[in-house]
């Protein structure tokens, strides 16, 4: 049976990552290796009322250039979530730890547009655990309510690494580096940007936050985060978006911090292709899509 846990604030960095942290210890951890058959926590966190803070809402859009208004930004979503997305990902029940896992895919629908002034509720639960020819695979999706309203769902897709059935299985050629065409738009990020994008967003991932702490965990450098990328790239169409709305994003190869990239807005019928890519070699950091809600 589902339980329901209604949080009164919401939890702070500082009491989300010292859990994170402790799940990566020997003994105390998570286990390194997951089951195919492994269950996720019948829980949902919960928060009633909750008010978007213009401050800081005005902070994060100057760092991603998405437009301050008097509609939240259909990214802002994510932000507006992650502190309970991580609370579902940092419980004891929850087979992997958060700190390690790979932001895979990411989905917005957005019934209608939110006003900055709404209260909001909002509800996170884990579903669909699920094996990945890189790992395992889980949604973390969080439904945004103003009363009994729906207004708007968003998704996280997390992988955790490791050796699955499918790890074997055929793949297709890998894809060769070629020089990108010319891009609509270059954009330059540092490791600056990207902590003031992580006090703004409340994503203090130690990845993103300086070099030593992000070769801890195999990166050369620190990298953006794919949440900053995916709010950065829709700031070229935000103003064309529809109320009622479907943005899709796959993340690539993580940018190295610092960098400057490549940005792409391709017009289709029925919304718009976004993409970032390398500019020396064209791989992707980021594919995207929006499209109307149907």
């Amino acid at each position: 049976m589902t339980k329901t846990v209604t949080l009164t604030s919401l939890p702070g960095a500082g009491q989300i990552y010292p859990k994170a942290v402790s799940a990566m210890l020997p003994v105390i951890g998570k286990p390194a290796r997951v089951s195919a058959d492994a269950s996720l926590p019948d829980t949902v966190y919960r928060i009633e009322n909750l008010r978007v803070d213009e401050a800081q809402l005005k902070e994060y859009c100057r760092t991603t250039g998405l437009q301050f208004g008097a509609q939240v930004p259909l990214t802002y979503l994510f932000v507006l979530q992650f502190p309970l997305a991580m609370t579902v990902m940092v419980s004891p029940d929850f087979p992997f730890g958060a700190v390690g896992a790979v932001h895979l895919e990411n989905r917005i629908e957005r019934i209608r547009a939110i006003g900055v002034d709404e209260p909001l509720t909002v509800s996170t639960h884990a579903e669909n655990l699920r094996e990945h020819r890189k790992g395992m695979l889980v949604d973390v999706v969080s439904e945004f309510r103003v009363g009994r309203e729906l207004v708007a769902v968003q998704t996280g897709t997390f992988l955790k690494q490791q050796r699955t059935s499918l790890s074997d299985a055929e793949r297709g050629p890998a894809p060769k580096d070629v020089a990108p065409p010319p891009p609509d738009r270059v954009v330059s990020v540092d490791l600056g940007l990207i902590r003031q994008y992580a006090n703004a967003s409340g994503d203090r991932n130690p990845i993103h936050m300086a070099d030593l702490t992000a070769k801890a965990f195999g990166f050369s450098r620190a990298i953006a985060h794919g949440m900053w990328s995916a709010a950065a790239v829709l700031a070229n169409v935000e103003a064309q978006l529809p109320e009622s709305v479907v943005y899709s994003v796959r993340f690539g190869k993580p940018i190295l911090l610092p960098a400057k990239v490549n940005m792409y807005t391709d017009r289709v019928a029925d919304g718009y292709d976004l993409s970032i890519l390398n500019r020396r070699k064209g791989y992707p950091h980021l594919t995207a899509t929006t499209r109307p809600r149907v």
